[in-house]
């Protein structure tokens, strides 16, 4: 049943306190508070204060309030001032990651709350007040602290942190207490001199020289602490200063940064142009013309044969550049650096690309994107190929140059579970790019659109599209140097060829990928492909890639779709209602595709399930890496193997064929 407003309260504040209330166990406390609907700040709803239409303050302390904060309170964006403080939430928990961005006070002490400190709260620049102390927290401070710019109380204290307080240093603290922790290290010189400072009960080095402070005991557990063990040193300073010490280090960065500016100018660029009467274009398909390519090999490694064992190594090409001049695509050029090798690209007219789609007609038309439009082409050779002509608004601000860059970064990808981009398209007011083809379409239409000439995955087929993408996302990660990001990833980004081998679509086009506010055009937030720090901060990271993957596992698990308009409301994300049922047992096989009709072993639904677990984690930080993501998946892959239940022989006979070299 639908949530409905029968007043003036903004509906998003509405649903979340709806959504608090029922994580809250439905409290009988919380007078005037209901589970659908209601109108808080047209009605007197315990704790709720309002400015206008919006929510601006929840106090609820000392209320014996039990459960969790919910999953959107991040959706209260008027809300400054949350006070939990003296209950029995959190369960032993961690804080929901998904706080009010907007908040100027916080206080959720005295409840039961453990875990890490989640990333949310360091992107609240507002935030002047934050009170956590007499929790289960424990762990270092995250080094993300340092943007809470506008901190000036800080309690912390009665938990079991670790590590050091460094991450504080810079803040505009006027109180702070890290009492009864298991704080490490020093006292940074800018926190000493702070009037309300609680240190006691902590291993700081004695050679801090930090003198014990007042002990002043705030909360209802306060532990004492009358054994203060920051004391003063009673040994002798250093004969060399820290300001001595400093000298020496920057002289050393100094030499070091010379020394590798003057090797990196002595490597020698060699330009030089072909004579035109050696071009020989006739044996391209089309009136395009082939450009020799060479840049350095260290971009891109894929020597790892561990990492990378679905791959033949001989398949792996070198990376390439491109053309840097639209107008010299007429002429052959050879770009040579110390240790490339050539490769090619083909520079097509837009002219040629319009007969092959038969002028990008609607028979063509594969798919789109937030940033351009697929479609078919049909060479003269019997080749096909894909071609993704980009919107003029993900180039408006972008000159010819940078499009060549892009597809710099975009060329210099090769694995054989990444989209190879086989040549593109630069006249003014157009620029394509254009792919290899595969024949079975995006894994999403493979999920949700069947029809009687697709049969649903068998699970080992998923196994091995989870498995492909996360060594196609590896490589992008972890061997490319800079790393590269997606940003982008989804199920219609996932190409699959004839044998059902994932190409992952659309890598190194992050400078164009938009903005949020245009990805919400796309439903790219909606789709529930987003991490939760993106739709916060719109600050994409590694994790952000993984946060991703792990939805498109869920995806291939359920069948479903990560959301989904015409499921019961609390069903429509499929995050928010798989991940609680992730780590029982009994709830799994409820929950996974009914088209797979039970061929699939529970062991191996169990370890996929502790995989998307470890994915989808709130706190980027606590998500794995891709590669060890890829050596989970790959026992995996192994050992559904050998399972006669979970296979069919075609899907063994695949699966066999899975570390070999990919030919479609």
């Amino acid at each position: 049943m639908r949530s409905l407003v029968d007043g003036v309260t903004d509906q998003a504040d509405v649903s979340a306190l709806n959504v608090l209330y029922g994580s809250m166990n439905s409290s009988p406390q919380l007078t005037g508070w209901t589970l659908n609907g209601g109108d808080p700040c047209g009605r007197t709803w315990k704790g709720v204060l309002c400015s206008g239409s919006a929510v601006t303050e929840i106090k609820l302390s000392g209320m014996q309030l039990t459960g969790s904060l919910g999953y959107s309170l991040n959706s209260m964006l008027s809300l400054i001032d949350l006070d939990l403080s003296d209950n029995n939430l959190g369960g032993g928990r961690m804080i929901p990651y998904n706080l009010p961005p907007n908040l100027h006070r916080l206080s959720l002490s005295s409840n039961s709350f453990s875990g890490g400190i989640p990333y949310s709260i360091s992107l609240m620049v507002s935030l002047k007040y934050l009170n956590i102390s007499f929790n289960s927290f424990m762990g270092d401070l995250p080094e993300s602290f340092t943007n809470i710019s506008s901190l000036t109380t800080l309690n912390l204290q009665n938990n079991q942190f670790t590590g050091t307080i460094d991450a504080l240093a810079t803040l505009p603290l006027e109180d702070l207490n890290v009492a009864n922790n298991h704080f490490t290290g020093r006292i940074p010189n800018h926190l000493k001199g702070i009037k309300n400072l609680q240190i006691y009960g902590n291993s700081w080095d004695t050679g801090s020289e930090v003198h014990p402070t007042q002990q002043s005991h705030h909360g209802k557990r306060s532990t004492g602490g009358n054994n203060p063990s920051c004391c003063p040193s009673s040994g002798k300073k250093s004969i060399i200063g820290g300001w001595a010490i400093a000298g020496i280090v920057m002289s050393v960065l100094i030499i070091v940064s010379m020394l590798a500016f003057f090797l990196a100018k002595s490597k020698v660029v060699k330009f030089s142009r072909e004579d035109n009467s050696k071009k020989d274009l006739s044996s391209t398909p089309l009136s395009s013309k082939e450009v020799k390519l060479v840049i350095p090999s260290q971009q891109c490694t894929s020597t790892n044969t561990e990492a990378l064992q679905s791959a033949n190594p001989s398949s792996l090409k070198p990376p390439t550049t491109v053309l840097k001049s639209s107008s010299d695509v007429d002429d052959k050029f050879s770009i040579m650096k110390e240790g490339a090798t050539p490769s090619k690209a083909i520079a097509y007219s837009l002219a040629d690309l319009q007969i092959a789609t038969n002028s990008f007609s609607r028979d063509n038309f594969i798919g789109e994107g937030s940033i351009g439009r697929v479609y078919r082409a049909h060479l003269s050779d019997g080749k096909v190929l894909a071609v993704k002509k980009l919107n003029s608004s993900a180039l408006a601000k972008q000159s010819s140059d940078d499009f060549f860059d892009l597809v710099l970064n975009v060329a210099r990808l090769h694995h054989p579970h990444v989209t190879e981009l086989v040549g593109f398209c630069s006249e003014p007011g157009q620029h394509v790019l254009i792919y290899e083809f595969h024949r079975n379409g995006s894994l999403h239409d493979r999920l949700h659109l069947l029809d009687e000439y697709n049969k649903p995955l068998s699970w080992a087929n998923r196994v091995k599209i989870a498995l492909g993408t996360a060594r196609a996302l590896e490589y992008l990660h972890e061997f490319c140097s800079p790393s590269v990001l997606h940003k982008n990833l989804k199920s219609t980004n996932i190409l699959l060829d004839g044998d059902h081998n994932p190409h992952l679509s659309d890598c190194g086009l992050t400078a164009i990928v938009p903005a949020l506010e245009y990805q919400a055009l796309d439903n790219s937030l909606v789709s529930g492909y987003t991490a939760p720090e993106v739709a916060i901060s719109g600050h994409y990271t590694m994790k952000s890639d993984v946060f991703s993957f792990g939805v498109i596992m869920l995806e291939l698990m359920t069948g479903r779709k990560p959301f989904d308009s015409s499921r019961p409301r609390l069903e429509q994300s499929l995050i928010r209602w798989a991940t609680p049922q992730l780590d029982d047992i009994d709830a799994l096989d409820k929950m996974v595709d009914p088209l797979l009709e039970g061929l699939y072993s529970a062991k191996s639904l169990s370890r996929f399930a502790s995989t998307i677990v470890l994915c989808v984690h709130p706190e980027p930080e606590l998500r794995p890496a891709m590669s060890d993501v890829v050596q989970g998946l790959a026992r995996l892959m192994q050992r559904s193997s050998m399972s006669k239940r979970t296979f069919s022989r075609d899907a063994l006979e695949s699966a066999q064929r899975y570390d070999g070299p990919t030919t479609s």
